[in-house]
Formats: C-alpha cells, sequence, structure tokens
C-alpha cells in the first residue's frame, strides 16, 4: 500500500453504512487487499467495524484505522473521554489518525480548545497521528496555529472533478499537508459524465477508476465506499491507471463548483 506521507494513498469509507452492510464491506475489502478505514463517531458505525476487523483475522499491526470525534464532543471536558469510547467500540488501543470532523464555528467550543483536546488525545497514545476535516484556508491556518504544522497529518476534504477546490488544495500543498478526498465520485453524479466515460473507454477502465486515479494523481488519498464486492474490487485497481496530461486537463475543466455537503452550523465559508 503507497502512503501518501504518513497516511495511506487509498482507504475504505463507511459514511452511511451501518449493521451488516458495513461489516460485510469491511470484511470483502480487507480480503480484497483495503488495509485502511475510515469512519467517525456519528456514522454510528465503529462498532460494526470493529467487529468486522476482529472477525477478518487481520492483524491490527496492518491496519490504518481513522475516526473522526463529532461535535458534541469537542469540549476539552469530552473530547478525550469520546475517543476512549471509539477505541473500546472499534476494539483497538489505538487509531492511526483521529479528526475534528466539522470546523463548527459558533458551536460554543473555539478552535484551539478542540485542536489542543486533539492534541492531548495523541500525546496520551490515543492516536499515532491528529489532523481537520472539512477546513477552509483560514481555519487550517488557526488549526497549525494551536498544534503547529508538522502536528496535521491530513485535512480531509470534499473533492470530485465537479468540486476541484483548487485554492484550498494548493494552500494545504503550500503547507505540507496532505489532502483526503472524500465524495471523489459526488454521490455518483460524475458516473454518468460523458467526457470522462471517453477517458475510461480509452484507457479501458470504468468511470469510477478514472475519478479515482484523478485524484491519485493529484497527490490525493481517497477513500471511496461501496457495499458491493466487486466495485470494491474495481475501485482499488485504480492504483494503477495512469492518466496522461490530456486527460488530466479535460477533468481539470469539469469544475463547476458542485459542493454536495454543507451542513448549516458545521461547514466553515467556503474560499
Amino acid at each position: 500500500m503507497s502512503f501518501t506521507t504518513s497516511i495511506p494513498s487509498f482507504g475504505l469509507g463507511t459514511f452511511r453504512l451501518t449493521g451488516k452492510p458495513v461489516i460485510d464491506s469491511v470484511r470483502s475489502a480487507l480480503e480484497l487487499g483495503y488495509r485502511a478505514i475510515d469512519t467517525a463517531q456519528i456514522y454510528g458505525n465503529e462498532a460494526d467495524i470493529g467487529q468486522a476487523i476482529a472477525e477478518s483475522g487481520v492483524a491490527r499491526s496492518e491496519l490504518f484505522l481513522t475516526t473522526k470525534i463529532w461535535v458534541e464532543n469537542y469540549a476539552s471536558g469530552k473530547l478525550v473521554a469520546s475517543l476512549r469510547e471509539s477505541l473500546e467500540k472499534l476494539r483497538t488501543e489505538q487509531v492511526d489518525l483521529t479528526l475534528i470532523h466539522w470546523p463548527a464555528p459558533g458551536n460554543g467550543v473555539e478552535l484551539p480548545e478542540y485542536m489542543e483536546a486533539l492534541a492531548e488525545a495523541k500525546s496520551q497514545g490515543l492516536t499515532r497521528q491528529i489532523g481537520i476535516s472539512n477546513f477552509n484556508i483560514e481555519l487550517t491556518r488557526q488549526a497549525i496555529a494551536a498544534v503547529g504544522k508538522g502536528e496535521i497529518a491530513t485535512n480531509q476534504i470534499e473533492l470530485s472533478p465537479y468540486l476541484q477546490n483548487t485554492a484550498l488544495t494548493a494552500f494545504l500543498k503550500e503547507q505540507g499537508i496532505p489532502v483526503t478526498s472524500y465524495m471523489t465520485l459526488a454521490y455518483g453524479k460524475v458516473l454518468k459524465d460523458p467526457v470522462l466515460a471517453e477517458i475510461a473507454a480509452k484507457h479501458q477502465a470504468t468511470v469510477a477508476q478514472v475519478a479515482l486515479a484523478w485524484a491519485l494523481q493529484l497527490g490525493y488519498a481517497v477513500i471511496p465506499s461501496s457495499t458491493r464486492r466487486e466495485n470494491l474490487a474495481s475501485n482499488l485497481l485504480a492504483s494503477g491507471l495512469r492518466l496522461d496530461a490530456e486527460d488530466m486537463a479535460q477533468i481539470a475543466a469539469l469544475e463547476r463548483n458542485g459542493r454536495e455537503v454543507s451542513p448549516e452550523g458545521l461547514a466553515p465559508v467556503w474560499d
């Protein structure tokens, strides 16, 4: 598994999956060779994932587990305790990466407080690395000021051929903060794109593989999800697909600020 600095470049997303569907998805993914799994407290599936991992027989040392702290646990008196609960559900003593899920400006807990609490969780050995999710340029600057540039392992943000976020990704690159792309297929919307379909036909690939390969070639980590084994296997093949400069230029032209997720009260003002 290749790594984007210190995080795996390809992982399994588990958003909106609970119970048997997520257990089966994780089990299939691990059998196919996935070794990074992304979850979050709010997904309500940490215990299911813990069960799937335990039953898989894959050694914990081979896995890279990411979870995200939910807004109600941001206060310094709650964050560490909430992460301990997550670890219990995941049946592990430590996760590899813990993120602040949304910046949630104005929710009553200031950014320095929750970033320092996250750093405290790391110092207690509950997580190997810490990071952020859904932070804009200004809030990323504030997060760096709170814990130090080298401490932020990634900013996990919505990115797809329809939402390329070039100002933010350029800033993160400049700061040496790796990018994790979620919703790379834009809830499946890009799968119907004629430009991507043409590129896919040229490479005898699927449109999903083309979108994922685009993100990987830009240096982003990806975490696509699926409940279908054949899609999990197919997605993984994107790692071996090389797009040429013309392909990348055609995809760059698909930008349309097509944001799918921006919950009020949780999302920042986007750059």
